[in-house]
């Protein structure tokens, strides 16, 4: 099992996939393409991230939209889940330990921890959510959540 990434490791590794993915998609206004090429230059950058990608808000639930990993769930009600609290709360969620989250969707059984980031465009309207496994317990911190975030907002919520 790979070893978690120091936090300097973290930090520089989010300042270069967030200089990447912004200099990558200037420009670009498709959603799926632009979810797509965030999901794999952060799945590449990350090696301790066995599972990222998108689900889109498609008929008042989440659809799996471009994604890097094994396969996903295809359809999650907002009351399901990590990803449908994250979309139904509007907020980041990460869960330390996905076998103590309440209804927690076992979609691949090897995930033990997890941050799902919802995603907003540029009038606040929730569109998707980012969401991010690990086969380790506890991978994700307040680092994460910062430099998750400040991705998906430079890439729909300020995109022009």
């Amino acid at each position: 099992m790979p070893n978690l990434p120091s936090t300097e490791t973290k930090e520089k590794r989010y300042r270069e996939a967030y200089e990447k993915i912004t200099s990558m998609l200037e420009g670009e206004s498709d959603e799926v393409a632009r979810m797509a090429s965030v999901s794999s230059i952060l799945a590449g950058t990350f090696g301790h991230f066995y599972w990222t990608g998108f689900y889109r808000m498609v008929d008042g639930g989440l659809v799996v939209g471009p994604y890097q990993g094994t396969p996903g769930c295809l359809r999650i009600a907002l009351d399901r889940g990590v990803c449908g609290a994250s979309a139904s709360q509007k907020q980041t969620i990460i869960v330390p330990d996905t076998h103590a989250f309440p209804g927690h969707i076992a979609c691949d059984a090897r995930s033990l921890s997890e941050i799902v980031v919802p995603v907003f465009d540029p009038e606040r309207k929730l569109i998707a959510v980012l969401d991010v496994d690990c086969d380790q317990l506890e991978a994700f911190d307040d680092q994460d959540q910062q430099g998750l975030e400040r991705i998906v907002r430079a890439v729909f919520a300020e995109a022009e």
